[in-house]
């Protein structure tokens, strides 16, 4: 587990509650109309934006934001010294039997291709459409959550539009006028609190895991 992302996210939501409750009426905050036009619109534009399929499996992506970059070049480089000194003692079937401690795929298949006698030109054609593959699907999992940073703000300001519509309809009470503005900023405040404490953050967290993984596997 990743702690710079928990901690990061903790601090923030730390900070924001402290300060809210020490304003006093902290239950102001809690609107749920508010949390379903962010939640909800934001949700809905994103499947308008990509496939179905793509959606669904973002939970699969977010796990990396919040997982151990496992991808250490030392270690990496060491099992190939490890692995070269094997095939120089043994033969390169030898190194057969070493596949199976390797725990990344990308160099594991390189590998298997090596030991079954592949030529180098195709093992390096091979690898380099599974890099084009995984930068590619690591740049979705990126975009959606960029996406979902930009519309959850929009939203917000949606939700702000119709709280302002709804209070000036009622502005023969003049003393509701307070809380309905209270109330239609909420929204704003939703969407502007994903955006920048979960979605855009959790964006950069992917670029740059994805940014250090092709560098190790290139």
């Amino acid at each position: 587990m990743d702690l710079a992302t928990i901690i990061g996210i903790a601090l923030g939501l730390f900070f924001i509650i402290s300060q809210i409750v020490s304003g006093g009426n902290a239950e102001i905050f809690i609107h749920i109309p508010s949390m379903m036009i962010v939640a909800g619109g934001t949700l809905a534009a994103t499947l308008v934006s990509f496939p179905l399929k793509e959606v669904i499996g973002v939970m699969k992506v977010v796990k990396n934001a919040f997982r151990v970059n496992n991808h250490e070049e030392v270690k990496i480089i060491q099992q190939f010294v490890d692995l070269a000194q094997i095939t120089r003692k043994n033969g390169i079937l030898a190194m057969d039997k070493e596949l199976g401690k390797i725990k990344d795929d990308f160099m594991r298949t390189g590998l298997e291709m090596t030991v079954d006698g592949t030529e180098p030109e195709t093992i390096k054609a091979v690898m380099e459409t599974e890099l084009i593959y995984l930068k590619s699907r690591h740049k979705r999992g990126q975009q959606i959550f960029l996406t979902m940073g930009t519309y959850s703000p929009a939203f917000g300001m949606i939700g702000t539009l119709i709280g302002l519509i709804t209070m000036l309809k009622n502005l023969e009470d003049p003393s509701t006028i307070g809380m309905g503005m209270a109330v239609a900023l909420i929204t704003t405040f939703y969407g502007s609190f994903l955006a920048n404490l979960v979605f855009l953050p959790i964006a950069e967290k992917l670029k740059n895991r994805s940014s250090h993984e092709v560098s190790v596997k290139e």
